[in-house]
C-alpha cells in the first residue's frame, strides 16, 4: 500500500444532497459483553503483531498492541474491522497525548490525511452521477474562482475530473505540511497560487496531462476548489450532504480547523521522539487532499458503503459502474481517488495518510465484505498500523499482507565497518542526518532525529540489505577503490540518495 510522502520522514517512500441514508452501525458492544468469537479474534490481533518479513529458517517473531506502542514512541492507536459487511469491533489503545491518562477509545478523532482524498472523490463522483459534472471535460469550465493556468503542457490535453482524481493531471505538489496553531491560514486560491501566507508552492501542469502517473495533492485542491464554485456551497457542507451524512459517517468532518467543540475529542499529534506537535495540530485549509477528521469504524462505514455499490444494491451511494469505474485501475495502480491492489477474491481498494503528527491506513475488498482501518498520533505510526492489519489479515484469513521469508548471507566484518559512518538524506524537502553503524558485527541504520530505535539490517548481498521493521532496502555505493560513498534507499517509491559526510 503506497503512503505519500509527506514533508517530514517519507514513509515506504498519504464528496447533491443524498437521496436516502444508510443505515447506521450500532456502536461496538463493550468488552466484556462481546460474544466469545469476537473476544477471541480480538486477543489474537492483540498479541500477533508481525513485522513485513522475516529471516528464512526462523519463526516469525510476534508482539503486542502495547509493545508495539512503545516501540515506536506511539501514543495512541485505534482500530476497528469490518467481517461480512458489519463492524466485528472497534477498540482504542494507549492515550489522546503523551503524559496524560486519558485513552484513545474508538470514538476518538484523528486526522484521515490523505485518506481524505477517496472520501472526496465520492462527493465529485456522486455529482457526475447527476449531471453536474463530467469527468473528462476541462476542468476549467467549471472552475470560478480560479482558473488553472494554461500553458505549452495544456495546448492539447486538458485538466480533467478523472485526471485529477487518478493523479495524472500533470500537477504539481505533493503533498502539504499543514499550517500550526500561530500560524495564518491561506486561502484555497493563495494555496493554489502558492502565494503567502501558502507555505507551499503553486500548483501548476508541468507535465502533459494524462501522461503520467504523479501523485498530486495539488490536483485534490483544484478539484476542491471546483466543487465549491459549482455548487456554491463550503467544501465541509458539500461533503457532508454528498458522502459523510448518506454512509453514515456522523463522527467525521472536513472542517478546518477542527470545531471547538469536538476538540476534546481529539487525539493530540506527535512527532517521532513522542513529543507533541506545538498547538496539538496543524490546519489544513486542503481540505479534500488532508482535512478529514474521523475514526476507523466512519472510513469502514464509508468502506462498506462502496461495497454496497459494488455489490448493486438499492439506494446506494454510488450507482454499480461508477463504483466499479472508482476501483478500476486508470493510471498506475489508482483508480479514482483510491490505489488498487490484488485480483479475483483478494481485489481491494485502499489508502494511506500521513499529515503532520499522524499515521494511518484503512482497506477494504471489493467482493468480500471486510476491511480494516487503523489511525494512530505519531509520525511513527505508520509501521504500527501495517503491523496491526498484517495481525488483522491472519486472524480473519484474508491471505494479505502476510510476512515474507527474506534470505541472509554472511558478509565479511571489514565490509561492514567500511559502511559505518554518518550520511546526509536528502528527500524532496527536507535533509536528514542518517547514520550506520557496527554493533557485535551486525549493521543498524539510524534515521535522526526521527528513528524510534536503530535498525538491524541484514544483507541480501555484498551490497545488499534490507530491515525486517519496515522492509526498507539500502544499497550501498562505492568507488572505485572500494570506499562508500552513498547508501540508496531503494524500495521508497522515488530514488533517495544519503552521501556519506566527512
Amino acid at each position: 500500500m503506497r503512503m505519500p510522502i509527506k514533508k517530514r520522514l517519507p514513509a515506504a517512500a498519504a464528496n447533491l444532497v443524498a437521496l436516502v441514508a444508510l443505515a447506521t452501525l450500532p456502536a461496538p458492544a463493550p468488552a466484556q459483553t462481546r460474544p466469545a468469537d469476537v473476544a477471541d479474534r480480538i486477543a489474537r490481533v492483540e498479541k500477533g503483531l508481525m513485522r513485513p518479513s522475516y529471516i528464512a529458517g526462523q519463526p516469525v517473531q510476534r508482539y503486542t498492541i502495547e509493545e508495539r506502542l512503545a516501540t515506536y514512541r506511539t501514543p495512541g492507536v485505534s482500530v476497528a474491522v469490518m467481517h461480512n459487511g458489519k463492524i466485528d469491533w472497534a477498540k482504542g489503545y494507549g492515550v489522546v497525548r503523551t503524559g496524560t491518562m486519558e485513552r484513545v477509545d474508538s470514538a476518538t478523532l484523528f486526522q484521515a490525511a490523505s485518506i481524505s482524498k477517496p472520501v472526496a472523490a465520492v462527493a465529485a463522483l456522486r455529482l457526475v452521477q447527476t449531471g453536474r459534472l463530467t469527468l473528462d471535460a476541462d476542468i476549467n469550465t467549471v472552475l470560478k474562482s480560479w482558473k488553472v493556468p494554461d500553458n505549452s503542457f495544456t495546448g492539447t490535453e486538458k485538466v480533467t475530473l478523472r485526471r485529477l482524481l487518478s493523479h495524472s493531471a500533470g500537477l504539481t505538489v505533493h503533498g502539504f505540511p499543514g499550517y500550526a496553531a500561530d500560524s495564518t491560514v491561506p486561502t484555497v486560491v493563495q494555496v493554489l497560487d502558492g502565494t503567502r501566507p501558502a507555505n507551499t508552492a503553486a500548483v501548476r501542469v508541468n507535465v502533459a496531462p494524462g501522461s503520467i502517473w504523479r501523485y498530486s495533492g495539488g490536483g485534490f485542491t483544484v478539484m476542491q476548489l471546483a466543487l465549491s464554485d459549482l455548487t456554491g456551497k463550503p467544501f465541509p457542507e458539500l461533503a457532508r450532504e454528498l458522502v459523510l451524512g448518506p454512509a453514515g459517517m456522523r463522527n467525521s468532518g472536513y472542517e478546518q480547523p477542527l470545531p471547538e467543540a469536538k476538540r476534546a475529542r481529539a487525539a493530540l499529534a506527535h512527532r517521532g521522539d513522542g513529543t507533541a506537535v506545538a498547538g496539538s495540530w496543524h490546519t489544513y485549509p486542503e481540505m479534500a487532499a488532508a482535512g478529514l477528521w474521523t475514526t476507523p469504524t466512519d472510513l469502514l462505514l464509508f468502506a462498506r458503503a462502496i461495497q454496497r455499490s459494488l455489490g448493486g444494491e438499492a439506494n446506494a451511494l454510488l450507482s454499480q459502474q461508477m463504483a466499479r469505474d472508482f476501483v478500476t485501475v486508470q493510471k498506475g495502480a489508482y483508480g479514482l481517488g483510491v490505489s488498487i491492489e490484488g485480483t479475483g477474491a483478494t481485489a481491494r481498494f485502499s489508502h494511506g495518510g500521513a499529515n503532520e503528527g499522524y499515521r494511518c491506513m484503512f482497506f477494504a475488498f471489493n467482493e468480500r465484505r471486510d476491511g480494516v482501518a487503523i489511525m494512530t498520533n505519531s509520525d511513527n505510526g505508520g509501521q504500527l498500523a501495517s503491523e496491526i492489519a498484517r495481525a488483522v489479515a491472519e486472524v480473519y484469513g484474508w491471505e494479505v499482507m502476510q510476512p515474507t521469508a527474506r534470505q541472509a548471507v554472511a558478509v565479511d566484518p571489514a565490509q561492514l565497518k567500511s559502511i559505518a559512518g554518518r550520511y546526509l538524506l536528502a528527500t524532496p524537502s527536507d535533509t536528514i542526518p542518517f547514520v550506520m553503524r557496527v554493533d557485535d558485527g551486525m549493521l543498524f541504520a539510524e534515521v535522526l532525529p526521527l528513528s524510534p530505535k536503530p535498525m538491524r539490517l541484514y544483507a541480501a548481498e555484498a551490497n545488499r540489505f534490507f530491515t525486517l521493521e519496515s522492509g526498507a532496502e539500502f544499497g550501498i555505493d562505492r568507488d572505485a577503490s572500494g570506499g562508500v560513498v552513498a547508501i540508496r534507499l531503494l524500495n521508497l517509491g522515488q530514488p533517495l540518495r544519503a552521501l556519506r559526510q566527512p
